[in-house]
């Protein structure tokens, strides 16, 4: 890949290596491109557990084990449900952190009235917390990046 993300990837992974400890992720509209830039970083099998593209309600129920009552009263592409996303996966992979990203990333916005570059991210894990990132942007494939970027950026800032 070597592209964007590498260098944000290469850090954490030695940070997480040097620590013992590990780390799942949920993501959306970033497509898979937080874990390809997690496995991008060699001997990344010491530190990355797995994780999933929750495209959909299907995909949330299949991979991560939430009925649509877990998420009663919570709207996809919001804190709350980033932060979800972020405990369950931690918590199904026994990883020490969990890692989400939920959000529209173009050209149009969401169902929720969400414009296109907007995303929430989570962290579960040690510490939690969780942040909206508005791009401004329609731009589909450059917020798949900014949105990779963010969440990389959010578990280095909670590992420390």
């Amino acid at each position: 890949m070597n592209g964007p993300l590498s260098a944000s990837a290469a850090t954490l992974g030695a940070r997480l290596k040097a620590k013992g400890e590990t780390v799942a992720v949920a993501e959306s509209s970033a497509g898979g491109l937080i874990s390809a830039a997690l496995l991008e970083v060699p001997g990344a099998s010491a530190y990355f557990l797995g994780g999933g593209v929750i495209y959909t309600g299907k995909a949330r129920m299949a991979l991560l084990g939430l009925r649509r009552e877990d998420v009663a009263g919570m709207r996809s592409s919001s804190e709350p449900y980033a932060l979800l996303l972020a405990r369950t996966v931690r918590e199904n992979l026994g990883a020490t952190w969990g890692l989400a990203e939920t959000g529209a990333a173009g050209p149009t916005g969401n169902g929720y009235g969400d414009a296109a570059g907007h995303t929430c991210l989570a962290v579960s894990g040690p510490a939690e917390m969780a942040f909206t990132l508005e791009t401004g942007s329609p731009d589909r494939a450059a917020n798949m990046v900014e949105f990779a970027r963010a969440a990389l950026d959010l578990l280095a800032q909670a590992i420390g």
